[in-house]
């Protein structure tokens, strides 16, 4: 078995998908490394969480990360390459996925007044994590196109639906 530890980041560059080598602070790999992070936050929300069908959402989110931090870890000289590529890409079907999770918990008609002030329970608070993860996730996101990184649009709307979604899950575990 081969080693974790490379040591090519030694020099502070990282890989992106087709081979290419670039600072470790690229906006490209700030981004991706935020949808990891996002990806962890999820992984306390759902090792908190009581609920199986909460649960396989969280998990299917993070399915869905994985696939996205691909697209994202390729130089926009690859994304062609990438996108005619086997690897699972984010769909249409996943946005309309969560935006249906989303109209479901609305029609249970959660409580909430004003700002929510994270707290009131480890998994609340846990899902409120995720959610400001995911937020700054989206802000890496927007900012690549300034950066020469075109993104498909589909990206932006799914990552700012699942910091809706989890902003109401959090209210619900705090009933």
């Amino acid at each position: 078995m081969s080693s974790i530890a490379t040591r090519t980041g030694d020099n502070g560059t990282t890989g992106f998908l087709y081979g290419q080598r670039v600072p470790k602070d690229h906006p490209q790999i700030e981004a991706v490394g935020t949808f990891d992070e996002l990806n962890a936050a999820l992984g306390f929300a759902k090792a908190t969480c009581s609920s199986p069908d909460t649960r396989d959402e969280l998990a299917r989110i993070q399915q869905d990360l994985v696939n996205l931090m691909g697209e994202l870890a390729c130089a926009e000289s690859d994304a062609a390459r990438y996108a005619d590529s086997k690897f699972p890409k984010l769909a249409d079907s996943d946005l309309a996925r969560i935006d249906a999770a989303v109209a479901a918990l609305e029609a249970q008609n959660i409580r909430f007044d004003g700002w929510a002030t994270p707290g009131a329970n480890l998994h609340a608070a846990a899902l409120d994590l995720a959610r400001t993860t995911a937020r700054r996730a989206e802000r890496r996101l927007v900012s690549l196109p300034a950066q020469g990184r075109n993104v498909r649009p589909l990206l932006g709307h799914y990552i700012n639906r699942v910091s809706d979604l989890l902003w109401i899950l959090a209210r619900q575990a705090e009933m």
